[in-house]
């Protein structure tokens, strides 16, 4: 079975993030995330988004976002996020576990995208002391169906959600895949996200994120709050050298150009020399494809790993590991179908 397609997780580190693993390995550091390779590595990270925020590095992307999350809302409260979020489908509770019992609010909106008017409905409901009222709003950027929120996007979501006084947090576990397809960073904490997950192992980390809290009064005892959640690591370095080697080579944008265009090479080739349709547009470096059940099956039996999805298409997601050859054996087997 391949793999190359299965995710944007099947594929190993990055050249620069694997050789600055290993530099930071040299020698002694100081412990606990006070050591040099973590400071460069979060002052990377403020440079791309034009912001003094405070960060802090941890060990997945569900940590991440339940911890961010549990900074945003109180147990008694609740989350909106599009029904499709990975918050919603995919983190086993986690929200509610590191939140202490905050729920989630499931939206509607295609291609990932939450609907405007949807979020207006929800933010309009009447509070009751018989169910969570919403607290936040969660954002995903690039979205779980591979769409790229504009900017103007962003405004008509956030904004209203400010206006309740509530928190908003964005995923940003494909931010770089976002980027890449023409996002401008620098507007995410112009636009009032309070706290933001920047990605680090779909981009060719290892499986480290970033904690990026642009509201620095949410970072009021982090560090005990990660502590207590088993997000502290001893050997922080191990975490940020990653992204530091990403970031500053410049292979944090490289990659993800790369595998948006892989994305796209895919997307075309479908179009042009198979009978499927595509079930989303393709913006950053996901494609879906409507398929049969047989004809996935019969992908499957061809060698090739990839997955039905919550709408029922079938997703192919692109790496910066991602080979033209590889895109171009996918659609070989396509026709053969």
């Amino acid at each position: 079975m391949r793999y190359d397609f299965g995710s944007d997780n099947t594929a190993g580190m990055a050249p620069a993030a694997l050789r600055a693993l290993v530099d930071a390995n040299e020698g002694y550091a100081r412990a606990y995330g006070a050591d040099e390779v973590t400071a460069r590595a979060a002052e990377q990270i403020r440079r791309r988004l034009d912001a003094d925020a405070e960060i802090r590095f941890v060990f997945s992307g569900t940590a991440a976002n339940a911890i961010a999350l549990s900074m945003l809302a109180w147990p008694h409260e609740a989350v909106l996020a599009h029904h499709a979020a990975h918050v919603c489908t995919d983190e086993t509770g986690a929200p509610g576990f590191f939140g202490s019992g905050v729920g989630l609010i499931g939206l509607p909106g295609f291609s990932g995208r939450i609907d405007p008017v949807a979020l207006d409905a929800a933010l309009e409901e009447p509070e009751v002391g018989h169910r969570q009222p919403p607290a936040a709003l969660s954002l995903t950027q690039s979205t779980e169906y591979g769409t790229v929120y504009t900017e103007e996007e962003l405004r008509r979501l956030i904004e209203p959600v400010k206006l309740k006084g509530c928190g908003v947090h964005m995923d940003g576990a494909r931010l770089a895949n976002a980027a890449a397809a023409g996002f401008d960073l620098t507007q995410i904490a112009r636009l009032g996200v309070d706290v933001l997950v920047f990605g680090g192992a779909k981009a060719g980390a290892n499986c480290a994120e970033a904690i990026v809290m642009f509201d620095r009064s949410l970072a009021r005892r982090i560090d005990n709050r990660l502590k207590q959640a088993g997000q502290t690591a001893s050997k922080a370095r191990y975490l940020a050298a990653p992204f530091l080697g990403l970031l500053e080579s410049n292979a944090w944008e490289d990659g993800a150009a790369h595998a948006n265009l892989m994305a796209q090479r895919l997307a075309d080739g479908i179009l042009a020399g198979s009978a499927f349709a595509l079930a989303h547009p393709v913006e950053a470096n996901a494609v879906f494809v409507r398929m049969p059940p047989a004809a996935h099956r019969r992908l499957n039996d061809l060698g090739w790993a990839c997955y039905r999805f919550d709408d029922g298409s079938v997703r192919f997601v692109c790496s910066w590991a991602t080979t033209a050859e590889a895109v171009d054996e996918l659609l070989d087997a396509f026709r053969r179908l």
